[in-house]
């Protein structure tokens, strides 16, 4: 199996030492515009195989996408954080331009791999890919659910001082703070979360989490790299060994939900197919609500790109 990472910054760095460690993959390519960056990063991680006994393979490459061809996944973490001054539309135009790119040449090598976007502003990235690979939507999806509810679920084990693995989430929407956290969808050891914590408490996890990005850029200065170069990872294993693991994705929906044309949070099954099923959740009104408000904030920006696309 081969796995290519686009983007050799903090996040798909992070996502290829992790693919490396848990061997997912035979080959693991990491590719970057910037000059002996990948190659560097890449030779960094393989040097960790003799201490951390794995033997997949990483390999470094300055843009040339022929050192990908026949990827089975690419993770795409491709493009600029948002700086200072910078309006969402010019962040949008940017990062939609860097992600066309990739896209486009990774399926011109790679025409049948899935691919996992992980480019910000997540949603509109994930869609612009789409767009661009002319492959069935099934193998273009987001990682943001996986992110958002590890974040949920890390406050919940330390606000109940119980371990993390025994906490079970599910989170829908938008990658932001229009996220829909579901406790009524959320267990402790099987245990209902609501059984286990007040609602006030509760309340604050949910809305630290929909802040959970933002958090620890105040702390560092930059955006967080191990949470969700772990989290892309996660889903790369879950196709890679056909697991059909149930992870909360961003996902092109065609009636699901009763919405069309957009690409949102949702539960799906992830196998070697990419997205093999979208879940429908039996959503109360309140918590329909909650969604219906993150589709209308996720399909303003996806109109954005449209717009400009319309305006090329």
């Amino acid at each position: 199996m081969k796995v290519t990472v686009v983007g050799a910054g903090n996040v798909g760095a992070t996502c290829a030492d992790v693919l490396a460690q848990r061997e997912i993959a035979n080959e693991i390519v990491l590719l970057d515009i910037k000059e002996g960056f990948a190659e560097g990063k890449a030779l960094d991680i393989w040097q960790t195989s003799p201490i951390n006994l794995y033997d997949s393979r990483t390999i470094g490459s300055t843009n040339d996408y022929a050192k990908t061809a026949d990827s089975d996944v690419v993770v795409i973490t491709s493009g600029l954080p948002r700086k200072p001054g910078m309006s969402r539309d010019d962040l949008i135009a940017t990062n939609a331009g860097i992600v066309k790119t990739v896209t486009e040449n990774i399926v011109k090598y790679s025409p049948n791999a899935i691919i996992v976007v992980v480019s910000n502003p997540l949603d509109v990235m994930t869609y612009c890919a789409y767009l661009n690979a002319n492959t069935d939507p099934s193998k273009v999806f987001g990682m943001a659910g996986v992110l958002d509810t590890a974040r949920y679920r890390a406050f919940l084990a330390t606000e109940l001082n119980v371990s993390p693995k025994d906490i079970q989430a599910v989170l829908m929407g938008g990658h932001g703070d229009t996220m829909v956290p579901l406790p009524r969808y959320t267990t402790v050891g099987g245990i209902p979360v609501t059984e286990l914590i007040e609602e006030s408490k509760l309340n604050e996890i949910i809305e630290r989490t929909k802040f959970g990005g933002g958090e620890i850029v105040k702390l560092l200065g930059t955006s967080a790299w191990y949470a969700p170069g772990a989290a892309a990872a996660q889903m790369v294993e879950a196709i890679v060994r056909d697991q059909k693991r149930i992870f909360p994705v961003c996902a092109w929906l065609q009636g699901e939900y009763g919405m069309n044309d957009i690409y949102l949070g949702v539960p799906v099954v992830l196998g070697k197919n990419g997205i093999e099923k979208i879940i429908e959740l039996q959503l109360n009104d309140a918590e329909r609500a909650l969604l219906v408000e993150s589709a209308e904030a996720v399909k303003s920006v996806m109109e954005v790109l449209d717009n400009m696309i319309a305006n090329a």
